[in-house]
């Protein structure tokens, strides 16, 4: 598949285009180009970069040319938007739904949306999310915006007639660092790259008008039940901590 990647060169792009470059043909729309490790990572599939800014329709215009679909990585940095409400509503709003009309007028008729979990309010360890139909409640800047970027992919879907996946993420990290912090019998929200990877694959083949969907590493799924993931994009997060030992003993987690 011939895919255009907005915001491809941030953090959590670093993490998964590696993976997904295994599997489709990747063009990059940033700012920056992809840091050096990740353009060698696809030697299989030689990934393009496109310069641009996500408020720029002519740049996303020339971007999304013969791509068959689309996944919009673009979020800027988190601290930078407790502080910058016009930076938040350029890339989680106003890019968005520019990027999602030049895919319409590309004839792309699919996208991926990678949003967050930051669109609830407060400590998600202290909630419980029985489905993704609880609405979305956050004040914070950054998750008021990425809830708001959920309403944009809604409203494509509605008026083109696209189909469109937003994807919850929930602290995206690297299996090192995952396995390095997590441990048996104390529960995770953070996902491995790894996981957001096998994630946003599923979502690229998925098509159902607008879904939302919540992925999180929270494998015994203590605080999020991901059981829509599951039953439409067959994703469930597959780490697992591994072999700790705490002062003479030795633990596992549940399902070694």
């Amino acid at each position: 598949m011939r895919l255009l990647v907005i915001g491809g060169s941030g953090y959590v792009g670093g993490l998964v285009l590696p993976i997904l470059a295994q599997h489709h043909n990747i063009r990059v729309f940033d700012r920056r180009p992809p840091a050096p490790e990740v353009i060698e990572s696809s030697a299989k599939n030689p990934m393009e970069f496109e310069e641009g800014d996500v408020t720029d329709p002519e740049a996303l215009s020339r971007a999304v040319q013969e791509m068959e679909s689309m996944l919009y990585m673009a979020m800027g940095r988190v601290e930078d938007h407790a502080f910058n409400a016009p930076a938040a509503f350029d890339v989680n709003v106003k890019g968005l739904y520019l990027a999602l009309h030049a895919a319409h007028h590309a004839g792309v008729t699919h996208a991926v949306y990678t949003s967050s979990m930051s669109v609830y309010e407060g400590d998600l360890t202290t909630r419980r999310f029985p489905d993704e139909d609880i609405p979305p409640d956050s004040r914070h800047i950054y998750g008021f915006t990425k809830r708001l970027g959920e309403e944009v992919c809604r409203n494509a879907a509605r008026q083109w007639g696209m189909s469109v996946n937003a994807l919850r993420l929930c602290l995206p990290t690297s299996e090192d660092r995952w396995l390095a912090k997590t441990r048996p019998g104390v529960p995770t929200i953070a996902t491995t790259a790894g996981d957001v990877a096998r994630a946003l694959l599923a979502a690229l083949e998925f098509r159902a008008g607008f879904q939302a969907f919540m992925i999180s590493g929270d494998y015994e799924q203590k605080f999020m039940n991901l059981s829509k993931a599951k039953r439409l994009l067959g994703w469930a997060p597959l780490a697992r901590p591994s072999r700790c030992t705490i002062g003479n003993r030795s633990e596992k987690g549940d399902n070694e």
